[in-house]
Parts: C-alpha cells; sequence; structure tokens
C-alpha cells in the first residue's frame, strides 16, 4: 500500500504472531496480526486485534482510534506480504469484527487494488461462502488473499 509503514514488527519463529507498536494522539498501542488454522488446511485465518493490559490479551473489538488508521493497515499487509513468503501455499482470510471494518477493508482493497494485486491474488467471500476475484463496489463478507505465484 502506497502509505507509511510501522518500523519494529516482531515475529514469532513460526511467523503464526507479528506485534508492533501503533503511535498517535492516544499514545503507544500494542497490536497483534495473527495468522490461525481453520478448519480448512489451506487457510489461515488473520486477526488483527490490540494487545490490553498487563497480560496483553488481544482485543479485536476496541475502537483505538489513534489517528493512524493508514499506517496500521498499510502494516498489516506488509505483515501479509511477509508470511505469505514464507507459506506462498497458503490462503490467507479475514473480515472486520465489524460490518464497518469490513467496509474499510474493502475500500482500503480498492484504493490500492493494482499495488496488493501485485503482490496477491485477491478475492471477495460473498454471503452464501462462496467466492469470487474482487470487484470494487461489491459486498463481501470477507476477504481471501494468496501470494502470487512467481
Amino acid at each position: 500500500m502506497n502509505y507509511e509503514v510501522y518500523s519494529g514488527i516482531k515475529a514469532n519463529d513460526d511467523f503464526s504472531v507479528f506485534k508492533f507498536i501503533s503511535t498517535g494522539p492516544k499514545g503507544k498501542i500494542q497490536k497483534s496480526v495473527a495468522f490461525m488454522p481453520t478448519e480448512n488446511p489451506s487457510i489461515f485465518d488473520l486477526g488483527l486485534a490490540d494487545l490490553i493490559g498487563e497480560k496483553a490479551i488481544p482485543d479485536d473489538q476496541v475502537v483505538s482510534d489513534n489517528g493512524d488508521r493508514n499506517k496500521v493497515l498499510a502494516t498489516v499487509a506488509q505483515i501479509t506480504i511477509m508470511y505469505t513468503m514464507a507459506y506462498p501455499q497458503r490462503w490467507v482470510y479475514f473480515e472486520g469484527s465489524t460490518a464497518a471494518r469490513t467496509r474499510l477493508y474493502r475500500i482500503a482493497i480498492h484504493l490500492n487494488l493494482d499495488e496488493l494485486s501485485s503482490h496477491f491474488d485477491i478475492f471477495g467471500v460473498l454471503e452464501d461462502g462462496q467466492s469470487e476475484r474482487f470487484e470494487p463496489g461489491q459486498h463481501y463478507q470477507g476477504f481471501l488473499v494468496r501470494r502470487k505465484k512467481q
């Protein structure tokens, strides 16, 4: 994406969890991006959450409102590139924790489609569970991406 990306991204050994710090008017907020297995062994669910409290418990419902939405989304896109470089055969599924967040993701994909398409095959998941190549303006339940074969 054509936005600045947070530096200092840290990943665990198998790249299943990444962490970075969001910085803005609300201070420093630790973020987590986790890739979790689904019932389909070739699809992994991407979860973005704030890490809350001393125990750093993930919360994907909180609204950080730290003034850095585009930088956070660009960082998540960069993390997904890193993850799919390690696991190019895996599909990554994501949707927002709310309808508004899913709409935000659709808009972000649309606005950055050329760049994202250079890295990924991008599909939208319809209400009935079927998927189709991403079409701007189409309502989707979620999204599937896979690293383009080189």
